[in-house]
């Protein structure tokens, strides 16, 4: 069968791809190996207070190390660029976030030309917004120039192709109803935009920042080669720019979006397994509908493998990260409040405090399902119209919910709201019955929130291959009306612990500039101790 015209354009993006791999760079960045060390240790002790999804871990570095460079500029009135970028480079590089001797060294240039775009963008921004507005968008701005410093560094030439080959083909499936744009829920001209955004959220679950990045590539192409009028002009408009990519992920009709690109992501998940193999060797095979059959099971089979793995390691970073970053702080408080009350402490509840929450993850994690057997032929079916050329498309339409009336809202928010005071009251009433003092059951049902919110979102992400639609049974719908209100208290902390974390604030604040400092005066050293030994002959 013949291959589409945009399954032929991704094969050709993934062959360069796996040529610029296989590309040597003439000079190369090179960090001392034992200073390496040091650095890498710290920070995997950052990625236990800071976890977050594995693709996700090295930019929260970039973050965590720019908004500190760019602290430093204010300081010294952005002087020095040359200086912070170089680095900040090295920084990366020596805690292992970037290969040793792999990088070539005129990214060094080029990151210090993506720090002076976004400085310019900084100073010449005439929005004067104070307060809240203000450090929401100054850590935006920080964020996008970590994504476009991430691309620099590692192009992600494959995961991008990928993105635009589903997203044209999403272009072509998904229909709005006309219902929806007479509500005005979106505009008709917006309509791709919130295609992309949901392509990005399901194949590879990108988070704000990245988005909004790939949002500002996609309305700016030149962006990453803007010219110095391009860069003025985006200066000047860049407040309303992050507004309104703030506006567009927080509309609620993208939910419709995703859930549409999360089911039907599986296709290109497997295609892009099966193209980041060796392309020489089954570049004939894809073509070959019985040949390509086998290549798909054999890369539903390997992701099927490993996904348990990720999955328990996910669970058990995530469940580590919680207590350290966000309950460990409210057990330090809880030991104040019931010395200075004189009530003393229990080690026995201290224990319960981590171990309840804990088990609950656990519990979580062996219960979750595999894909059931006939999902492979579905997957299989669906990554055939993807990959050959079709005579129909398959239409997916975005329709509005249907109406309910007032009575029945507030029906329905009544036993939404008595479910929350039963799940919440029980939840006390059994802590309480076995002694637990105030303290430590308020930090309990956060923790089990934090939990129940994040080992939702990784069962979800367990479900990655599942495209058969399961029918829920009876005690799915029961324990939703129960643990829906204690999930949205997790989200809600989780969303506001971001900002206020006081564990990861005291480390960025008071360790990580000093041991920036150690690990670089370490390298320093063995250059000069080097340099010492090379004169005695």
């Amino acid at each position: 069968m013949e291959l589409s015209d945009a399954t032929k354009k991704l094969i050709s993006q993934y062959a360069f791809a796996q040529e610029q791999e296989l590309t040597k760079p003439d000079t190369t960045i090179h960090v001392d190996e034992v200073a390496q060390k040091v650095a890498a240790f710290y920070e995997q002790v950052r990625t236990v207070i800071d976890w977050k999804e594995e693709h996700l871990m090295r930019r929260a570095a970039i973050i965590r190390k720019l908004k500190r460079k760019f602290f430093d500029l204010e300081l010294n009135n952005y002087t020095g660029i040359d200086e912070i970028a170089e680095s900040l480079v090295l920084e990366l590089i020596r805690g292992g976030h970037f290969p040793n001797d792999k990088i070539d060294e005129s990214k060094i240039k080029d990151v210090q030309k993506i720090i002076g775009k976004y400085v310019f963008i900084l100073k010449n921004n005439p929005e004067s917004k104070k307060g809240k507005a203000k450090i929401n968008f100054y850590n935006w701005l920080i964020e996008v120039a970590a994504c476009e410093i991430e691309e620099t560094m590692a192009p992600a030439i494959k995961e991008m192709a990928l993105i635009n080959y589903m997203f044209d083909d999403m272009k072509e499936k998904i229909k709005v109803s006309e219902k929806i744009y007479e509500t005005g829920l979106i505009k008709k001209e917006y309509t791709y935009v919130y295609i992309y955004i949901a392509v990005c959220q399901a194949l590879f679950k990108l988070d704000k920042p990245i988005i909004s990045y790939n949002l500002i590539k996609y309305k700016y192409p030149d962006w990453n080669r803007a010219s110095k009028d391009l860069v003025f002009d985006i200066s000047q408009k860049i407040f309303k720019i992050w507004k309104k990519i703030e506006s567009d992920l927080a509309n609620p009709i993208l939910n419709k979006f995703y859930n549409i690109c999360e089911k039907y992501d599986t296709p290109y998940l497997l295609l892009g397994d099966i193209l980041s193999e060796n392309l020489k060797e089954i570049r004939n095979d894809i073509s070959q509908p019985e040949k390509l059959e086998k290549l798909i099971k054999k890369a539903y089979t390997k992701r099927l493998s490993t996904l348990k793995s990720r999955i328990s390691r996910a669970a058990v970073y995530s469940t580590i990260s919680i207590f350290v970053s966000k309950v460990l702080s409210l057990i330090i408080l809880e030991v104040l409040i019931e010395e200075t009350m004189g009530g003393g402490i229990n080690p026995i509840i201290l224990i319960a405090d981590t171990l309840i929450p804990t088990f609950l993850m656990f519990t979580m994690v062996i219960t979750i399902k595999k894909p059931p057997k006939d999902n492979l032929a579905i997957v299989t079916l669906e990554t055939m119209k993807i990959v050959y050329k079709k005579n129909t498309t398959d239409i997916y339409e975005i329709k509005t919910n249907k109406k309910k009336s007032v009575a029945m809202r507030a029906i329905l928010s009544f036993i939404y709201v008595m479910s929350s005071f039963v799940t919440f009251g029980g939840i006390y009433w059994i802590l309480n019955y076995f002694g637990f003092p105030i303290t430590s059951i308020i930090i309990d049902i956060i923790f089990i929130a934090l939990v129940l919110f994040t080992g939702t979102t990784i069962s979800k992400r367990a479900q990655e291959l599942t495209m058969k639609d399961e029918k829920e049974g009876f005690l799915i719908f029961l324990a939703d009306i129960f643990f829906l209100p204690v999930q949205g208290l997790g989200r809600w902390i989780s969303n506001k612990w971001k900002r206020y974390n006081a564990i990861a604030a005291i480390f960025s604040a008071l360790v990580d500039m000093p041991f920036s400092a150690f690990v670089d005066f370490i390298e320093k050293w063995r250059y000069f101790i080097k340099e010492r030994k090379e004169e005695i002959r």
